[in-house]
């Protein structure tokens, strides 16, 4: 048994969404051969995500008949501690943006984290809305941020399995954080790099609508992964959501896709439908930009009342299934660009 034996092997697997197998696209970046171990080295870079959970499942069951234990080892933390300074343990950093306000995105952004942890994922949440912090509320149950004795580092506290950061946490709950640009580029970029974020697979940035200080800070202070736009299904939500996916273009960063919150209401009494803001906006969006389209959220009171109290939506309902599926296709995203880059 040699190297060039495994990689046979291996050639046999093809990659779900690259469509070329796994040698080739530089999935599969080493192979080691001890006595008893045969040791793979594997760029797999979104931690949980269905379509490379089944990459490494394929894998093992192509060598599940040696007579030698199969270790699969991912090289994502030790390449990009080198190659980036800035939050050298955090393997992704998504960002959660949206062109106005009020289309849900904070909900989105929460619902997210909370199912990619419930995957299994390492995940932290940033507000980066310093004006108008929602997170803390949304995610209500579990500690505050404690100072070291320095002062200079800030240790989140972990609600719900999610590290958590937010100026809400701060700051009294109903003063106003009053600071012009210089001040909220400082403040941000305090949270993005002060904060002793842990080792993540996933960092979901919660930004504040729009396309100002906080966008630029972001791109500009940390590698960011990918983008997630979300709009309601109105023209007043999808004419923004233009204005942020120029913005993310401008600065070379990916757009993982758009997802569509307040799609469709079901009357609780009598089960008829309405669409309240009108249907298909983020797919005409989506189509527009030949971008993924992540998945609709209904819209649902339940939604608004558990956000209010810091609960979750009920596990079986139309809401939960949607944030599910939305988290498994923003995995997979992250996933199939960080392994395009593999075969640039």
């Amino acid at each position: 048994m040699t190297p060039e034996d495994i990689y046979e092997r291996l050639r046999t697997i093809e990659d779900p969404t690259l469509h070329d197998d796994i040698v080739s696209v530089g999935v599969v970046e080493d192979v080691e051969i001890e006595s008893d171990t045969v040791r793979v080295m594997v760029g797999l870079h979104a931690p949980f995500s269905p379509d490379e959970e089944r990459i490494a499942s394929d894998i093992r069951a192509a060598l599940s008949d040696l007579d030698r234990d199969v270790e699969l080892v991912e090289t994502f933390i030790e390449r990009i501690g080198e190659a980036e300074e800035t939050l050298p343990t955090v393997k992704n950093v998504i960002a959660v943006s949206s062109g106005k306000g009020g289309v849900g995105k904070t909900t989105i952004a929460v619902n997210v984290a909370r199912q990619l942890t419930e995957r299994g994922a390492r995940v932290g949440l940033l507000d980066a809305d310093l004006y108008g912090p929602n997170v803390p509320r949304m995610l209500s149950e579990g500690g505050e941020p404690q100072l070291d004795t320095e002062g200079e580092t800030l240790y989140p506290p972990e609600r719900e399995g999610i590290t958590v950061m937010s100026i809400g946490f701060l700051v009294p709950e109903r003063d106003a954080a009053v600071m012009r640009g210089p001040m909220l580029d400082s403040t941000l970029q305090r949270l993005l790099t002060d904060v002793a974020w842990g080792e993540l697979d996933y960092l979901i940035v919660d930004l504040p609508p729009g396309t100002g200080d906080a966008q630029l800070t972001l791109c500009q202070t940390v590698p960011v992964t990918g983008a997630v736009v979300v709009t309601t299904p109105q023209p007043v939500s999808t004419d923004d959501a233009h204005r942020s996916l120029s913005m993310f273009g401008d600065h070379s960063i990916p757009v993982l896709g758009i997802v569509e919150n307040m799609r469709t209401f079901r009357c609780p009494s009598c089960g008829d439908t309405h669409d309240l803001f009108g249907q298909g906006g983020g797919e005409r969006v989506a189509d527009e930009y030949d971008l993924p389209f992540l998945g609709a959220v209904p819209f649902d009171p339940r939604i608004r009342e558990t956000a209010d109290t810091g609960d979750q939506v009920p596990e079986e309902s139309e809401a939960a299934e949607a944030f599910r599926a939305i988290a498994r296709e923003i995995a997979n995203g992250v996933g199939t660009l960080r392994r395009r880059e593999l075969d640039l």
